[in-house]
Formats: C-alpha cells, sequence, structure tokens
C-alpha cells in the first residue's frame, strides 16, 4: 500500500484525532475551512468543519458576506457530536455578535463533558485583501470595519486567542503602535479573557499587505519605522502569553516569551492566520502542550510561507508541507520573565544566605545568545546505554565493568525544590526546613555539605581513573571545582546556573528536556547532549509533565537527530527498548532498570547488548535496501 506521498511507506492505519474547525467559507480556497481543512489533514489529524459564514471571495476581494442561521450552526454542532466529538476545536471567522453568543453558550456546554478539549479562537475581522470579513446582520461590509466584535463571552471558556496586530488594537481598544504597547496589549487580553493569548506580529507595517517594500528607499524608511517603535524588520516576532496552560512545566505554565522567526519574504500569505490558529489546534489534538503546539504551528507556517506560491492575481495560499522537521524554521524563544527563579531566590537571600554562601544557589550569569557562539563541548560518540546512578558503589562497579558514560545523581534538599516551591513566600525555610529534614522526596537519605562535596570528589576521580565521561547532575559548582567531564540539568536549573563558568572551565553539558518548546530551549545552549522524557511512566522521579510516549519522541528525533546526540529517559527497560529503538534515537539513559535490577552489572549487559543488536541489524538492513535498489 502506498503512503500519502506516493512512496512505499505503509500508510498510518492508526484511527487519528478528531479536529473541529468553526469558521466562514473561504470560496477562493485559500483561507477560512478550506485552509483549515487542508492543515489538519496535513498535521495527521481529521478534520471536521461547522461553517458560520459562506464568503464569496477570490485572492484579490471579498464581495459578500452570508451568516447561517442560528438553527443551521446549532444542527452542525449537534449532530458532530454525536458521532465525532473533537479533541481540539478551532474557531475562525464569526459573522456577528449573536454568533458569538450562541457559539459561547455551546461551549460552556460542551466544557461540562469535555472539559480538557482545548479551544482556540483566531479572532479574524480584516482579509488579507484588506476587506471586512465579520459583520452585524444591519452593517454592510464598509462600516463594519470601523466595529469589532465583543469576544467577551468566551472569558474562561478557551485556551488560546491569536490576534494578529489589528485584531489585539481592536480587542484591547488600544494603540499597539510600539513592541512595548504590544506586549502590554497581549497581557491585558489574557487577563481580561482569561486565557493564554498568541499576539502575531507578523503584519507589523500595520494595514501593509506587502510586508517588505518593493525599493531600496522604501525599505530602508520602513526599517527605520520599525525599529523606532523596537521591532525587528527582517524578523516576525509573535508574543505568547501563557495562562494556567494545562500539563505544562510549572516552569513555563504562566509565562510570557517572544517566539522570533525570520520574515518570510513573500506576498503569498493568504490564510496564514487561519493555517497557524487551525495547526496549534491539530498538535493539540495529538496530545502535546500548548506551548509545543505554538511553535510548531509557527514552524509549519514558516515553511508554508516559504514554499507558498500565487494562484489568482493577489496573495497566493500557504503551501502545505508537513510536519515541519527543519530546525532553522522553528523561533527562537526569548523569555521574557526567565528570571523567574532568580527573582523568587534573590527576595529571600537573607533566608538563604547560608546556602548561597556555600555555592548551593547562584544566579545565572549568561543569557543563550552568549553561550550560543560557543557552545559546549562535542561528544565524540554517541553515549549508547547511559547509566544514571546515584551511589559511589553502583558507579566504581559499572566503571570497573568498563561502561564509559554514567551520571551521578545525588539529590539534595536546594536541588529538589520545584518551580513552585521556589515561588513560595517561605521559600528560605522550606529549603532549609527540607535539608534538615534529611530524606528526599524519593524518601533516600540527602546529602549536604562536606559529605555531598566528598563523594562527588571521589566520584570524579573514579571517572578519570577508568577514563570515563562522567556527569555531575544538577552539582555544577563542585564539578567545575573538580574537574569533572560534564554536568547534566533539568530546565529550572539554568534560571539558577552559571553556565558561562561551566562552558569556561570546558565541561561538557547535557539538559533534559520534556517538550518541543524545552527542547527548543535546550538547543539555545548548544549542549552536549539533550535528553528527551520521560518516555514512560517512572517512579524513579516526581515528574510534571504526562509520560511523552513513542509517537512525540519520534517527532522529536526527526527534529534533531542531525544536531545532537539525543537520549531518549523515562521507564525504558528490556520490555520496551525496541519500541524506543525504532524512533531513530541514538542513546537511552536508564535508572531503574539497572539500579533495581539484582544484578545491576549483568542487568547493563544485557541491555547494551540488546541495543547494539538493533542497531547493527538495522545497519544491515539498510544496506540490504541499498543494495536491491541498485540491482
Amino acid at each position: 500500500m502506498l503512503g500519502i506521498h506516493g512512496d512505499n511507506v505503509p500508510m498510518n492505519t492508526e484511527r487519528p484525532a478528531f479536529v473541529w474547525t468553526i469558521a466562514g467559507s473561504d470560496s477562493g480556497g485559500g483561507a477560512g475551512i478550506q485552509a483549515d481543512l487542508a492543515t489538519i489533514q496535513d498535521l495527521g489529524c481529521h478534520g471536521c468543519s461547522v461553517i458560520t459564514t459562506v464568503t464569496a471571495q477570490s485572492s484579490v476581494a471579498v464581495t459578500l458576506v452570508e451568516p447561517v442561521s442560528a438553527a443551521m450552526l446549532m444542527a452542525q454542532l449537534t449532530t458532530l457530536l454525536s458521532d465525532l466529538p473533537p479533541k481540539a476545536i478551532k474557531i475562525g471567522l464569526l459573522a456577528d455578535q449573536t454568533q458569538v453568543a450562541l457559539l459561547a453558550d455551546w461551549i460552556a456546554s460542551f466544557k461540562i463533558h469535555y472539559p480538557s478539549v482545548p479551544v482556540i479562537v483566531d479572532p479574524v475581522m480584516v482579509a488579507s485583501c484588506g476587506d471586512a470579513l465579520a459583520v452585524d446582520n444591519c452593517q454592510d461590509i464598509k462600516s463594519a470595519a470601523k466595529s469589532a466584535l465583543d469576544f467577551r463571552p468566551f472569558k474562561g471558556l478557551i485556551e488560546l486567542i491569536t490576534p494578529n496586530v489589528l485584531e489585539l488594537g481592536r480587542l484591547t481598544h488600544s494603540d499597539v503602535s510600539t513592541k512595548a504597547q504590544f506586549a502590554a496589549a497581549a497581557l491585558a487580553l489574557s487577563q481580561s479573557l482569561d486565557c493564554s493569548v498568541l499576539a502575531k506580529g507578523g503584519d507589523v507595517s500595520f494595514g501593509c499587505t506587502d510586508i517588505l517594500a518593493d525599493t531600496q528607499t522604501q525599505t530602508n524608511a520602513l526599517d527605520t519605522a520599525y525599529k523606532s517603535n523596537g521591532w525587528d524588520l527582517e524578523l516576525a516576532e509573535d508574543y505568547l502569553v501563557c495562562r494556567q496552560v494545562r500539563a505544562s512545566s510549572e516552569l513555563h505554565q504562566n509565562g510570557r516569551f517572544w517566539l522570533a522567526s525570520q520574515r518570510v519574504n513573500t506576498r503569498h500569505n493568504h490564510g496564514s492566520g487561519c493555517t497557524l490558529s487551525s495547526a496549534i489546534a491539530a498538535v493539540l489534538a495529538q496530545g502535546f502542550v500548548l506551548q509545543d503546539a505554538v511553535v510548531v504551528a509557527k514552524a509549519y507556517v514558516s515553511q508554508g510561507l516559504s514554499a507558498a506560491i500565487g494562484l489568482g492575481q493577489g496573495p497566493g495560499p500557504l503551501a502545505r508541507t508537513g510536519w515541519p522537521n527543519n530546525l532553522s524554521c522553528y523561533a527562537k524563544i526569548n523569555l521574557c520573565d526567565g528570571n523567574f527563579i532568580s527573582h523568587q531566590i534573590s527576595q529571600h537571600l537573607d533566608v538563604m544566605s547560608d546556602l548561597v554562601a556555600t555555592d548551593q544557589v547562584r544566579i545565572a550569569s549568561a543569557p543563550p545568545q552568549n553561550i550560543l557562539s560557543q557552545g559546549f563541548k562535542v561528544l565524540d560518540a554517541d553515549l549508547g546505554v547511559y547509566p544514571v546512578v546515584s551511589d559511589l558503589t553502583m558507579l566504581e562497579s559499572l566503571l570497573a565493568a568498563g561502561v564509559k558514560t554514567l551520571q551521578l545523581r545525588i539529590k539534595t534538599g536546594i536541588s529538589e525544590l520545584t518551580t513552585a516551591e521556589l515561588a513560595e513566600s517561605d521559600l528560605g525555610k522550606s529549603a532549609l526546613g527540607r535539608c534538615e529534614s534529611g530524606k528526599s522526596k524519593s524518601g533516600e537519605p540527602e546529602l549536604i555539605g562536606s559529605e555531598l562535596e566528598a563523594q562527588i570528589q571521589t566520584a570524579i576521580a573514579l571517572g578519570k581513573h577508568f577514563n570515563a565521561q562522567l556527569f555531575i547532575n544538577d552539582h555544577w559548582q563542585l564539578a567545575i571545582k573538580y574537574h569533572a567531564f560534564g554536568v547534566h540539568l533539568g530546565q529550572e536549573d539554568l534560571a539558577v546556573t552559571d553556565l558561562a563558568a561551566i562552558q569556561a572551565a570546558g565541561l561538557a553539558l547535557g539538559i533534559s528536556s520534556h517538550s518541543y518548546f524545552e527542547l527548543l530551549l535546550a538547543h539555545q545552549y548548544s549542549p552536549s547532549y539533550i535528553a528527551l522524557g520521560h518516555i514512560f511512566p517512572t517512579t524513579t522521579k516526581q515528574m510534571p509533565s504526562a509520560p511523552q510516549g513513542i509517537a512525540k519522541l519520534k517527532h522529536y528525533v526527526a527534529l534533531l537527530q542531525d544536531h545532537y546526540p539525543l537520549v531518549a529517559i523515562g521507564g525504558i527497560d528490556l520490555t520496551n527498548l525496541a519500541k524506543v529503538k525504532a524512533t531513530g534515537v541514538g542513546n537511552i539513559a536508564v535508572v531503574r532498570a539497572i539500579t533495581k535490577a539484582k544484578d545491576p552489572l549483568a542487568a547493563f549487559a544485557k541491555l547494551s547488548q540488546t541495543w547494539e543488536q538493533r542497531s547493527l541489524s538495522e545497519e544491515l538492513a539498510v544496506k540490504h535496501e541499498l543494495v536491491a535498489k541498485h540491482e
């Protein structure tokens, strides 16, 4: 059976997620329902449609907008729900305030039975050609351009709204001429609607259809205007305001971020907003968190703009290019409140002075862009099966048996702190109290002070003696002091770690990630490797995120395998090793499969042998396929 692109890859027979688009019909096929359905299918889901309006439009004009009746709108919703319940809903063009009210009431009832289904609103008001789309029944198109729908009935019912510059100004009744005003308006909209906001800055020319001017003189003038308002002409910058994002890391669930991509110099951008919002819905429907859906959808739009061609006389539609696996298409993430943890700690230095004095806490000194210029130590080879252990006895046994890459993970009170705990008003007392308790979350004895330092010093000496790559988890100061091979950090550690000091000391750096968003953040530090997880449920560590699973791991590998050694971690053992290997990931980190085994050395040997056999069999299969093609 042929795949969708005509090759010999078997078609995916798994039932796709259902994604609804509630929007208007674009008779030109470039935006609205038509663009949504094409996007949803292109990203691996099944699209269902609820049509709110029928428009007579082409690539150059909108000549008539006609709403469907209230009865027809409700009948579509009711009929679909009885048979094809959605995993995500995208709402686009709503013709009038009556439709807003009807749909808000329906969503309120829908959420009673489907509380976890995300609803994304794209507040479409103006077509790419400049004509108004949302009209009151008593108004014509021209007069409607002066008004805007009131989306407040959706307050508390939706997960995300995605206004562009003009829409953001109308929704907040504010001037958004400067970048600072744009960000402030997005934050205000998030608060007023009680949802996350993705404010799109791609059209910061404020109404100019062709973003880039045709002549050098016009370009220079536009560039000057952009810079005076805080914008960069070369970039398409969106502002993401997160608000209580479900299943997200505590570090990012209420974060604010600038997402910057290279601006694509094209006039063929018809349906870009529709495509972005429906892509977000399609990615959410497949179990990704909101921040992931936004960065994947933004990359999808960038790809679509780059490959877009003109079809009519006006702006052409975006190309449908499949799931974005080109790292260069993804946005750079700038954390507007990236020093959240540092700020919280600095507010309590009086209570935590002892910890600070012993280097248990230090404020980050170098932003990602400074680290990125040099990067961290490049590993000579893949890590293979990468044991993570917590005691010296097992560490020495594995080293003596020939294991060449290991991690020592000794948890202490302060390193165990979650972001939420760091945000508590009695942060210092919480930290000190846990240190004094002598127990970690897992119930294991905690080490602090001289005992901790002695164990890490001994571990590093053992690593050097056996010529192994030993990574120290969290305790980067001691790793630097005793010249460890490398350090492994979690996302929450990045804000309170002196990465420049680690880099200057010549240490390798591994960074954990639990989502697209986090692996992109890790990439911005150019680490030695990136850990992807947790793949399966694990009992060795409390995790704020859900297990990533095999399907997500495949996506991560496809994006990053040509750039970094990748390490899958979390619940991996002999029972699921083959599935992990099939994703193409080059390395696995194992904890419980070794540390809880009756014979840890034998368990490691078996895991390594199985992993290497899988590698050899796959290599032979590739060679056989190449030979067959040339015969």
